[in-house]
């Protein structure tokens, strides 16, 4: 907002980064940064028909600790470069299981044992669907 020469206030327009209109953009940010990062067992659920909370779910493992920190460091930068701002982040402090909440699309970054102990794929699964989502990466 800047003062007009008269002193009223002139609004300037909102600037938005063209990557942020763009559908699916933000999808494909997320892979490519997890494809980056070397996470391992990348899986994408489409959950808009199932959940008002996004329209995808990405999981993904980390080898240890420090992977998935790095994982979720090197996402979160990705996501605010590709012009949605910040993400919220849970789990940080442990790294056991990091909840990255872009908006549109949840990322879950586990360690493998975790992963397989939460089996969050089952869960989100489409229904009727008994074989496990297709991997991307």
């Amino acid at each position: 907002m800047t003062l007009g020469s008269e002193g009223t206030t002139i609004s300037a327009p909102i600037q938005t980064s063209a990557s942020a209109e763009l559908p699916g953009s933000l999808i494909n940010a997320v892979l490519s940064s997890l494809e980056d990062s070397k996470a391992e067992d990348i899986i994408t659920l489409e959950i808009g028909g199932k959940s008002s909370l996004a329209d995808h779910m990405v999981i993904a493992s980390g080898r240890s600790h420090r992977h998935v920190s790095a994982i979720a460091d090197n996402l979160s930068r990705d996501v605010k470069d590709a012009g949605t701002g910040p993400a919220n982040i849970e789990g940080q402090p442990t790294c056991d299981w990091v909840l990255i909440d872009a908006g549109d699309v949840i990322v879950h970054i586990f360690r493998p044992e975790v992963r397989g102990f939460y089996n969050l794929e089952k869960m989100w699964a489409p229904e009727g669907d008994e074989t496990a989502p297709q991997s991307i990466g």
